[in-house]
C-alpha cells in the first residue's frame, strides 16, 4: 500500500450482506491512482434489481488512506428498488 500523500493510492473493498427475505445488498469501494467511487447494488431473489454508482469526494478519499470509518458513507447511494415491490 501507498504512503497517505502520494497520488498512487489503491484501494478496493466490498461488502456483502444478506437479509432473511431472499434479498442481497453489495456495497463496494473502488480507489485507483487517487481517484474513485462508491456503489450500492440491491439483488432479490438472486435476480439484479438497482445499482447506484456515485463518486468519492475528496474528503472521503483522504480519511479512506488514513484508515478512518467514515460514518454514513452510503447514505446518499439510494437505490430504487423499493418502487417495484407489489403493495398489498
Amino acid at each position: 500500500m501507498s504512503s497517505p500523500h502520494s497520488n498512487n493510492f489503491d484501494y478496493n473493498n466490498t461488502e456483502v450482506k444478506h437479509n432473511q427475505f431472499g434479498g442481497k445488498t453489495v456495497r463496494k469501494v473502488y480507489i485507483k491512482k487517487g481517484k474513485g467511487y462508491k456503489s450500492i447494488s440491491k439483488y432479490h431473489k438472486k435476480k439484479h434489481t438497482g445499482t447506484v454508482r456515485k463518486t468519492l469526494k475528496n474528503a472521503e478519499i483522504q480519511m479512506i488512506k488514513l484508515g478512518k470509518f467514515i460514518p454514513g458513507l452510503f447514505k446518499n447511494c439510494k437505490t430504487c428498488s423499493n418502487k417495484h415491490k407489489n403493495k398489498n
